[in-house]
C-alpha cells in the first residue's frame, strides 16, 4: 500500500488507511512507539490499559466466582484473633 507524506504545520504527516490501522489494532488517540530500524520507520501502537471502577468490579461479583470459605474454622496455629 502506498501513502504520501503531506505537510502538517512544521511537520510531515502520513495518512494511514483504516484497513491498515485495523490490522494493527490502532485507534484515534492511542499512543504509538516510533523506531527507525534498518532505515525503515516502524510504528507500534501502545495498547491503552483498561480502566476499572470499583463499582464495575463489585458488579462483576457473583456466587459462582467468589472464593470458598478458605479462612473459616478454628485457629490452626498461632493466629491472632
Amino acid at each position: 500500500m502506498r501513502v504520501q507524506f503531506a505537510k502538517w504545520g512544521n511537520s510531515l504527516a502520513l495518512r494511514i488507511p483504516a484497513v491498515a490501522l485495523a490490522d494493527i489494532g490502532a485507534r484515534e488517540g492511542m499512543a504509538a512507539d516510533l523506531v527507525i530500524a534498518d532505515g525503515k520507520l516502524v510504528v507500534t501502537p501502545i495498547p491503552t490499559p483498561p480502566h476499572y471502577t470499583f463499582e464495575a468490579l463489585l458488579a462483576g461479583i457473583t456466587q459462582d466466582n467468589q472464593h470458598d470459605g478458605l479462612f473459616e474454622g478454628p485457629p490452626a496455629g498461632d493466629e491472632i484473633w
